[in-house]
C-alpha cells in the first residue's frame, strides 16, 4: 500500500533495523553464555553499513561518466535494492583476550547489549512517531 512512498521507505528501514538489533541480542547473549568456554570466538552482527551502502546507492550518481561497450561490462551505476540486504553473523576469530583462547569480554558484551536496547527503544519511538503522523492526516 504503502511502496514507493517516503513513509513505506522509512517503515520498511525501520523494521529491518528491528529485527537486526533482535538478531543482535541473540548473538550478545551466545557470546554471553560461552564466555567461559575454552577457545570460543565471539560473533557480532554487520548490517548498517551494508544498508549505507545499498542507499547511498540508490541517490548517488556515479562520478565518471562511463560508456557500456559490452552487456558484460561492470555499471557503474547499479543500484542495490535496500530490501535485498540481510544481515551476516560474523566471528571474530583474530583476536584472543584469554589464555584459553576465549575472546569474550562480558563488559563489552553488556555495553554492547545497552547500546543495542537503547537503539532498540528509539526505533520503536521512531515507528511509533511515523504512525503517528499517518493518523493526524486522518483525522
Amino acid at each position: 500500500m504503502f511502496e514507493g512512498s517516503d513513509f513505506g521507505k522509512a517503515l520498511t528501514l525501520l523494521t529491518r533495523s528491528l529485527d537486526v538489533s533482535i538478531l543482535r541480542r541473540q548473538v550478545i547473549a551466545d557470546n554471553v553464555a560461552n564466555a567461559g568456554v575454552p577457545n570460543f570466538k565471539r560473533s557480532e552482527v554487520n548490517f548498517e553499513s551494508s544498508m549505507k551502502a545499498a542507499l547511498a546507492s540508490q541517490s548517488s550518481k556515479p562520478e565518471l561518466d562511463l560508456v557500456r561497450t559490452n552487456e558484460k561490462h561492470f555499471s557503474l551505476d547499479r543500484k542495490v535494492d535496500f530490501t535485498q540486504i540481510q544481515p551476516r553473523k560474523v566471528l571474530d576469530y583474530t583476536t584472543t583476550s584469554k589464555n584459553n583462547g576465549n575472546n569474550v569480554d562480558p563488559e563489552q558484551e553488556f555495553l554492547d547489549s545497552l547500546r543495542n536496547q537503547l537503539q532498540y527503544s528509539l526505533m520503536t519511538q521512531a515507528a511509533n512517531y511515523e504512525f503517528n503522523q499517518v493518523n493526524q492526516v486522518l483525522k
